[in-house]
């Protein structure tokens, strides 16, 4: 088996692609808790 050997900008670039793929799945939980939030509150005020 043969292992592939990155380069220091082939690793920058996926560490910087996994950082951001993390941050938009974060973005995506925060929004549906804020999603969730609001219609909770809504759903007792009426």
């Amino acid at each position: 088996m043969e292992t592939v050997n990155l380069t220091e900008n082939q690793k920058k670039a996926r560490r910087n692609r996994n950082i951001a793929l993390g941050a938009v799945l974060l973005g995506l939980v925060v929004l549906f808790y804020i999603i969730t939030l609001v219609k909770l509150a809504g759903g007792m005020a009426g």
